[in-house]
């Protein structure tokens, strides 16, 4: 799968970053907008693979952004500043997807087929009409299994910073990771060939 890594776009390095956000603390409103501005296009980036909605990735967005103006004083430097507030967006989105699943009809269940087990993942993202079929596949995920791929295949981030991010366990993510490319590929089987045709 290919992956765009998840770089700070250009801006204030990590050290510019720390004094901004003690600004934010501060009440500083010049601090706020710098911060929100170079933000806004990594989270935009990351939370538009997560809804595909603009105005629920905007309000995600200002959601998370806010929390950081009202806590901004809170942060201990036990992590990089962008990890915190990438936990504050994982979180909020964790949230959104959650609510949102729990809004839509009964989802379809995927039944696992035997005959598709070397199949692989990379195999079937590779292919053509892919968008698509990994969009429609991903929706049947839970929200845990999902924020956790699109983080690791799409933002290009290690299990270690993805559990940094998600406040767990490096195993957790590992595990989540695992069973995740599973029922991925399933789902994206399931979405993917006609009903009943078994892959060649």
């Amino acid at each position: 799968m290919s992956s765009a890594r998840f770089h700070p776009d250009s801006g204030p390095s990590s050290t510019d970053e720390l004094a901004l956000l003690a600004r934010v603390a501060e009440g500083d409103r010049e601090g706020f907008r710098r911060l929100y501005v170079h933000y806004h296009r990594r989270l935009h980036r990351f939370l538009m693979r997560i809804t595909r909605e603009p105005h629920v990735c905007e309000e995600i967005i200002n959601d998370t952004m806010m929390v950081v103006w009202r806590h901004a004083g809170d942060f201990r430097g036990d992590s990089q500043v962008s990890t915190w507030i990438m936990g504050i967006a994982y979180r909020r989105a964790l949230k959104t997807l959650q609510r949102n699943r729990s809004a839509r009809a009964q989802p379809v269940v995927v039944t696992p087929d035997p005959a598709a087990g070397h199949v692989t993942l990379d195999a079937l993202v590779n292919g053509a009409e892919m968008h698509d079929w990994v969009g429609a596949a991903l929706d049947r995920l839970s929200p845990e299994h999902r924020l956790v791929l699109e983080l690791a295949y799409f933002m290009g981030l290690s299990c270690e910073e993805i559990a940094a991010i998600a406040g767990c366990p490096v195993g957790t993510v590992k595990t989540r990771m695992f069973y995740g490319r599973e029922r991925l590929r399933d789902a994206l089987l399931a979405v993917a060939l006609p009903r009943g045709e078994a892959p060649t």
